[in-house]
């Protein structure tokens, strides 16, 4: 079967690019055709995560293992596209290049048979321009609001605080 897929690039404007794979590619596989349909250099590290509905990051599947000896680290050149992208389970992130933090939404939108004399991966539509550098991401935290952070902490008394927690 092929699975056409559409990658977005986390940013405010719209980029994306529409690509057909085969459903049994690696992920591996699949890494190397975004790298290219977006015009990176495909040497940096990379992971693609398994996520909910909602885009709730899940499972890594990294393109290589960096941990200690014995890491159970899934890896994208064992894992099978159809083993992670279903009908049911139609959505990933895909982080390229870590120090750079390029972030993409993966979303399967269609399967469908086969052609013959087509050759897969095949880019099926560009839009937008990637920008020379990722988008800048807000990581914000969710203070307590009945806590003002601007003031400033005269008393620890009022915190609910046990010195003796250990």
């Amino acid at each position: 079967m092929i699975y056409k897929i559409r990658i977005i690039l986390d940013a405010e404007e719209d980029i994306f690019r529409d690509i057909e794979v085969e459903d049994t590619d690696t992920l591996e596989d699949f890494h190397n055709a975004v790298t290219q349909a977006f015009g990176f250099m495909g040497n940096e590290m990379a992971s693609f995560y398994t996520c909910d509905e909602e885009w709730n990051q899940d499972e890594e599947i990294a393109l290589f293992d960096m941990g200690e000896n014995g890491s159970n680290v899934r890896l994208m050149s064992n894992t099978l596209l159809k083993d992670v992208l279903t009908e049911e389970s139609p959505k990933l992130i895909y982080v390229y290049d870590f120090l750079s933090m390029w972030t993409f939404f993966v979303e399967l939108a269609d399967v469908v048979e086969k052609e013959d004399g087509r050759t897969y991966p095949n880019l099926l539509f560009s839009f937008g321009e990637l920008p020379d550098s990722p988008p800048e991401k807000s990581f914000e935290s969710n203070p307590n609001p009945m806590m003002n952070l601007d003031d400033d902490i005269d008393s620890y008394e009022d915190l609910d605080f046990d010195e003796n927690w250990n």
